[in-house]
């Protein structure tokens, strides 16, 4: 028999040795490993014992072996060709020929089989809906993995390459992860653990009685992920996928893994929170057009080695801190059950009213520069004006008319008051009388003071006996007067952000704009700021300066 073929050995995305173990399987069942000096072909065949596995083994030496390691350098990789004549029949018959094998490699190019060879394997820790998918998706994007489950059935549907759960594509991907022999499912976490480079826990959390999230499975993968570290050399990344409340990682999961590992996160081992995104019914559509990758990390090698698996997805990849990358998952399912609730009290509006509100709905959502866009969801103070204020009681009272229900939207300008009194309260704690307001408008660059939340903040402070004086460029006092707002108030305006700073003990920034953050730097270090507006991180984390969300 005669293997005659090309390959191109790449170096590995974690590690600058040559990578070795399985290449992948070939359509006719062969088994391609790469090893320093060799590629050896073996025939895997599910039938047979591992003895006579093994003595299926044939092994050809490289033409041109490579003697180093390769190192990460920019050269181009070599190109190493393949040509042994294998005598698999001791006594052939004379009309017998060689026979050119053809390494039909799955639809893979000899650079892609290249990459697919520098691919960290992967370990993952619960089975379930998540840990299924994610186990299918990256064996089909090369990887070797390796599932690891406590439910032995389900450890043996996955080892028939069949699925165990009913989710459009996953039997397929899983069939194919059988036949090139990436995927296998196993019950021992500290077996898997040691024999793969990353592992990604997938255990499910659910809510407890009180609501809060049951850690128990996760504690357990921890203990049982950090007894195995404890006697691995390999620096070894740990992905939690697994949606937990800000700072589990940190405060929780982090401190187990290092008190059984005896080492310590970023230094001897890797720990990264990486949310999953996929919706059931269209997970392996998501996880191939992810909305966005994000990655929270102890250390930039951790996010570095996450970030590689899955190089080449369309999602744009965000890179952040470990609890901002927790907090992200919450936040997501909190927004999409807050547009269902909203859809569905507009669609009980509508129905009252006779109007389509799947047509009022599908205008809606044409609309992505405000509907649908990031405008309206950076934290920051109140929201005013002459439209949501006013459009928002509107909707409330053609509901109450018309005896519909809208919880949600009721709540809308209850929160809305609750964030004044939240600023209220940050005020009120520095226990000064004087006070500096930059603006008045309900937002930077117009004159529009119709229901101003900093215009409703000043009358409360007002209220409780503060001295208040304001600058905002764009009122003037007849302004005020015109709103019938008390003559006292007009007489407190301000020239300049010198003078208002100058004559108060704290500054309160409700505009975001040039002056208002001259204004914050002028009264930076002696004096109290309240930020409503997000200045920024040079303010953010001032001593003096407190932010209202932030």
């Amino acid at each position: 028999m005669i293997y005659d073929s090309t390959y191109v050995i790449s170096e590995s995305s974690t590690t600058a040795a040559m990578p070795q173990g399985v290449m992948m399987l070939n359509k006719n069942g062969l088994e391609i490993a790469v090893n320093p000096g060799e590629i050896s072909l073996a025939e895997k065949n599910s039938q047979l014992s591992p003895a006579e596995q093994s003595s299926q083994i044939f092994k050809a030496p490289l033409k041109e072996p490579l003697k180093e390691p390769l190192k990460s350098t920019a050269q181009s990789l070599p190109e190493v060709t393949v040509k042994s004549e294998l005598d698999i029949n001791p006594s052939p018959a004379a009309n017998d020929s060689p026979i050119s094998f053809k390494l039909d490699l799955l639809e893979l190019d000899s650079g892609q089989i290249a990459e697919i060879a520098a691919k960290p394997t992967i370990s993952i820790l619960g089975l379930g809906y998540v840990g299924a998918v994610s186990a299918a998706c990256f064996s089909h994007r090369g990887h070797s993995v390796i599932g690891v489950d406590p439910d032995v059935e389900k450890i043996a549907t996955l080892n028939r390459g069949e699925s165990p759960i009913v989710e459009e594509g996953l039997a397929d991907l899983l069939d194919n992860a059988r036949r090139v022999g990436r995927l296998e499912a196993i019950c021992e976490p500290r077996k898997a653990v040691m024999e793969s480079d990353i592992t990604m826990v997938c255990v499910g959390t659910p809510a407890g009685p009180d609501g809060e999230c049951d850690l128990k499975y996760l504690r357990m993968a921890a203990e049982q992920i950090g007894s195995a570290l404890a006697v691995k050399d390999d620096y070894h990344v740990v992905v939690f996928r697994s949606t937990v409340p800000p700072k589990t990682t940190r405060d929780i999961l982090i401190p187990i893994l290092e008190k059984a590992s005896g080492k310590f996160s970023g230094r001897d081992f890797g720990v990264c929170f990486n949310p999953e995104f996929l919706r059931e019914s269209s997970a392996i559509k998501d996880f191939y057009e992810p909305p966005k990758i994000v990655i929270g990390a102890v250390d930039q090698r951790s996010s570095a080695a996450v970030a590689e698996l899955y190089k080449g997805l369309s999602g744009e990849l965000i890179e952040t801190t470990i609890e901002a990358a927790e907090f992200v998952k919450y936040i997501d399912n909190t927004w999409h059950g807050l547009k269902v609730g909203f859809g569905n009290e507009v669609g009980r509006l509508c129905k009252a009213m006779g109007v389509d509100s799947h047509q009022v709905m599908n205008i809606f959502v044409k609309d992505t520069k405000l509907n649908l866009s990031p405008y309206y969801l950076r934290p920051g103070f109140a929201f005013g004006g002459s439209c949501l204020p006013k459009d928002t009681r509107g909707i409330m009272n053609l509901a109450a008319d018309n005896s519909v229900s809208t919880p949600l939207i009721d709540s809308i300008l209850n929160s809305n008051d609750r964030h004044i009194e939240h600023a209220l309260s940050m005020i009120t704690a520095c226990k000064v009388k004087r006070i500096g307001i930059v603006g008045l408008t309900f937002k930077a660059h117009t004159d529009d003071m119709r229901e101003s939340p900093l215009l409703e903040l000043v009358r409360q402070l007002r209220e409780r006996g503060h001295d208040i004086r304001y600058f905002d460029p764009n009122v003037a006092s007849e302004d005020l007067l015109k709103m019938g707002v008390e003559r006292q108030l007009s007489y407190s305006r301000c020239l300049n952000i010198e003078q208002l700073v100058n004559t108060t003990d704290m500054l309160v920034v409700g505009h975001n704009t040039d002056y208002g953050r001259g204004a914050a730097h002028l009264a930076e270090g002696f004096m109290p700021v309240v930020d409503l507006v997000g200045l920024g991180n040079s303010f953010k984390y001032a001593k003096n300066c407190q932010g209202i969300c932030w």
